[in-house]
């Protein structure tokens, strides 16, 4: 018998599609009912649902086989799971991130299904938060029950109740890292560029906004007594905004960094479809899809105050505001992109009014990730056992302040984002579902990470 048949590999001895497929009944099971909690974090909402999923969560990793499931407060801040699984002598650690609290369904009418009565049809289960992110955490409890709670690496459990609205977590590993430390990070908060197509997501934008107000008179004044002298403040502002775009649609703001995208992207056909664009109305910017969405800066106007036009009256606006929201490169310094988008406003006088520009706080920086790691190589080898071909590199455009902030606190180690969502999972959108085979080779794909990154850290020592 040769030496390899009697010391075989971890990624030989790792789960099987056979044994990942006798779990998907209790996981399915388990998704349900996580599902069914309406954990919105947003404000105005209870906060016991939060409470809720969170006890289930921890009672789900216990019986996963992780060790001290414990609870970390942070002021003002839904609480955090954390657990471990210690070490196996001279094996790395991989620390696990996911949320468990979720959007607002939104507007229920526009749903097929009750958001928070999850259901299950077509090969997928639907409602608020099966994709972000509850499915991810089922992805992680998965992996470890492939396992038996006893994986080739350690393991550290964050799981967070606050995501969805920012908390004192997305902060706090820079102010005392030792908790998050760990020689690979596996972010589950991301997923597939497509249904079926592995993907590792290795960018995401920064995150930043503006307030930007004009006042021009005291009072409305009658347009037909003071229109055509009078400044109108709206008009200002819109003169204001008009100047952070170009001709062609691209943000025309000096000191914003933008560079090619290398990774996978969208056709045109299918970026309209996913992003719902009316026929005839043509997209914004120039240059690659993934130029613009990824690698280059977005300005978008969140809101704005207008008169109403059902009860607007014949008068010279006074005051309007606006508020901006940019994404910036994953490599440039979000607050040093919202100082250039301040400057330029500020710098903008549209007929010679000034404008009060206010950076508003909460700024998030990006994330670049690292490629050339073995934690990198061996997740890459992991989504190709699972779902059969090489896995893609692509982008989030979203920000995950978390993400960036581990990534200044423990800059040695490796960061992966991948996960059981897909790029038409329809999050933080109506009709929100998460494809069951996607679980299942999620759940596959990050068990046998374990294993492959054992024998990678192994073989580099």
């Amino acid at each position: 018998m040769s030496p390899e048949e009697l010391h075989p590999t971890r990624s030989e001895r790792a789960p099987d599609p056979v044994r990942v497929a006798g779990l998907m009944p209790q996981l399915k099971a388990d998704l349900l009912r996580l599902a069914a909690i309406p954990s919105i974090s947003f404000p105005g909402f209870p906060r016991e649902p939060v409470l809720e999923a969170h006890n289930l969560v921890a009672r789900l990793l216990e019986g996963a086989g992780v060790d001290r499931v414990e609870t970390l407060e942070l002021p003002d801040t839904a609480p955090v799971i954390t657990g471990e699984i210690p070490a196996p002598e001279g094996a790395p650690t991989v620390l696990l991130y996911a949320h468990y609290d979720v959007q607002p369904p939104g507007d229920e009418g526009l749903w097929h299904t009750p958001p928070f009565e999850p259901t299950e049809g077509d090969g997928a289960i639907y409602g608020r938060g099966v994709a972000d992110d509850k499915a991810n955490v089922m992805m992680h409890v998965g992996a470890l029950r492939a396992w038996e709670g006893r994986p080739p690496v350690g393991i550290k459990i964050v799981f967070e109740g606050q995501e969805e609205v920012g908390s004192a977590l997305d902060t706090y590993p820079s102010r005392d890292p030792d908790p998050f430390r760990a020689d690979a990070l596996v972010i589950g908060d991301a997923g597939n560029v497509r249904p079926g197509e592995p993907t590792l997501n290795v960018s995401t934008r920064g995150d930043a906004e503006v307030l930007v107000e004009i006042r021009t008179l005291a009072a409305p004044r009658h347009s037909g007594d003071f229109g055509g002298a009078a400044p109108d403040a709206l008009i200002v502002l819109l003169h204001a905004l008009a100047t952070l775009h170009d001709g062609r649609g691209d943000v025309a703001v000096a000191g914003l960094r933008r560079e090619p995208w290398q990774g996978e992207s969208y056709d045109e056909d299918e970026f309209r479809r996913l992003a719902g664009v009316e026929p005839g109305v043509p997209l914004i910017g120039s240059g690659p899809l993934g130029e613009r969405l990824w690698t280059g800066p977005a300005i978008t106007v969140i809101g704005i105050d207008a008169p109403d036009v059902d009860t607007a009256v014949n008068a010279v606006v006074p005051y309007a505001r606006a508020k901006l929201n940019l994404r910036v490169h994953p490599r440039q310094g979000a607050a040093a992109a919202q100082a250039a988008l301040v400057a330029h406003l500020e710098a903008v006088r549209p007929f010679g009014a000034e404008l009060e520009v206010t950076p508003l706080g909460d700024v998030g920086d990006g994330f670049a990730a690292r490629t050339d790691g073995v934690a990198y190589r061996a997740a890459g080898a992991a989504l190709a056992d699972a779902w059969g071909s090489e896995p893609v590199e692509f982008a989030l455009g979203g920000a995950i302040p978390f993400v960036s902030a581990l990534q200044g606190a423990l800059p040695e180690a490796e960061i992966l984002l991948f996960g059981a969502q897909d790029g038409e999972c329809n999050l933080h959108a109506p009709n929100e579902r998460v494809r069951l085979d996607e679980l299942e080779r999620a759940v596959l794909a990050e068990a046998r990470f374990f294993a492959r990154y054992a024998d990678e850290w192994e073989a580099a020592r």
